[in-house]
């Protein structure tokens, strides 16, 4: 699930793509909803730069792997450095900009469709996933506490008290603001070319950055 609108404005120069989200919070697949969508606010869980960049494990995710001559050779990559879902009271990396799942809405492993991962904007479990650490960013109402009545403009926003990787509002000038609420706005919930409208409901428009 994408928990971020399309308008945007960021610069590449402040996304990174140094971490992998942690095992724990991945999607099972791209239609769920969870800490493995994109628009999630998250913080850095391992950054040991001593670690190789790579490592090689064991995984089920690959399939069947006993093979005679390939289950010890069978390995999966992953990136040693990683992120989780920030919580209260801690100032966020930034938010991840693709979701990172395992499977697509089929149950097809998404392994083996690198096209269908683009066009969908999704990494795999182990994979950098990008992350913007300024910019401007539509919120779509999973992303965020409440109703997007109760941010006036100005605004400032900080992590949820109760649920990780999202956010709330706080007074702008309060050391725990991370970034700014320039503008509100609620999707109607019609048909988007004759289907439900998957993200109808409020938004946010938010300025990442002190």
């Amino acid at each position: 699930m994408i928990r971020l609108l399309p308008f945007r404005q960021v610069n590449e120069y402040d996304v990174v793509n140094l971490f992998a989200l942690e095992g724990g919070s991945v999607n099972s697949n791209l239609t769920g909803v969870g800490n493995g969508d994109a628009g999630v606010f998250v913080k850095v869980s391992t950054g040991n730069f001593d670690a190789d960049p790579l490592s090689y494990v064991s995984d089920s995710y690959l399939g069947k792997t006993d093979y005679p001559h390939i289950g010890s050779q069978n390995m999966y990559p992953q990136v040693n450095k990683t992120v989780a879902p920030a919580t209260s009271g801690e100032l966020p990396l930034g938010l991840t900009l693709n979701q990172t799942a395992k499977y697509d809405e089929n149950g097809e492993s998404l392994l083996h469709y690198p096209q269908k991962r683009k066009e969908m904007q999704a990494v795999l479990p182990g994979q950098a996933v990008p992350i913007a650490m300024r910019g401007l960013f539509t919120l779509h109402t999973q992303a965020f506490d409440g109703a997007a009545t109760n941010y006036a403009i100005g605004t400032g926003i900080k992590m949820s008290l109760v649920n990780a990787g999202k956010i709330t509002g706080i007074a702008p000038t309060d050391a725990a603001s991370f970034g700014t609420v320039i503008g509100t706005g609620s999707r109607s919930g019609g048909l988007v070319s004759g289907l439900p409208d998957a993200w109808s409901g409020d938004f946010l428009v938010v300025k990442l950055g002190r």
